[in-house]
C-alpha cells in the first residue's frame, strides 16, 4: 500500500472520533507492510487528556509487538502530532511518521522540533486537504 492509502485508514480512524464527538484525529502505526494498530481520540471518551490516537496507536501496537519499541514501523496520523505525542513517538523509536495536516498552533515542530528520535524522518502533507478539512468541518459545527 502507499502512504495516501494507509492515510486513508487514518482518516477512518479519524471520522469514528467525529462520531463520538471526539476531535477528528485518527492514527495507524504498520509494520512490515501490515497494519498493526488503528486508533482516534478518546479524551472525551476516557476523561484522558492523553488519550490522543497517535497515543493509543502506540500502546496498542507495542502490545501486538509485545515490546515498547516500534523501531520496524511507520506512524500515519492525520493532524502533525502534538509536543506531548512527538515525545511518546521519539521514545517508542519510529524511524517514520507520516502525517496528514499541519497543526501550526500546537504542533511539535513549532515547540519541540527535535523531541523525535535523531534518524527519524518526517513526512507530511499526505492527503492534507482532506485531513484538514474533517478538523475544519468538526470545529465549524461545534460554533
Amino acid at each position: 500500500m502507499t502512504d495516501e492509502q494507509y492515510m486513508q485508514r487514518a482518516l477512518d480512524e479519524a471520522r469514528k472520533a467525529e462520531a463520538k464527538g471526539e476531535i477528528p484525529i485518527g492514527a495507524v502505526v504498520v509494520c512490515k507492510d501490515r497494519i498493526i494498530a488503528r486508533a482516534h481520540n478518546l479524551t472525551e471518551t476516557l476523561c484522558d487528556v492523553t488519550a490522543h490516537a497517535e497515543m493509543q496507536a502506540i500502546t496498542m501496537a507495542a502490545n501486538e509487538l509485545g515490546g515498547k519499541y516500534l523501531t520496524d514501523c511507520t506512524l500515519y496520523v492525520t493532524v502533525e502530532p502534538c509536543p506531548m505525542c512527538a515525545g511518546a513517538i521519539g521514545w517508542a523509536q519510529v524511524p517514520r511518521i507520516v502525517y496528514g495536516a499541519p497543526d501550526e498552533k500546537r504542533g511539535f515542530r513549532r515547540f519541540a522540533p527535535d523531541v523525535l528520535h535523531p534518524k527519524a524522518t518526517v513526512v507530511g502533507g499526505v492527503l492534507e486537504d482532506e485531513c484538514r478539512e474533517i478538523m475544519q468541518q468538526f470545529f465549524k459545527n461545534k460554533r
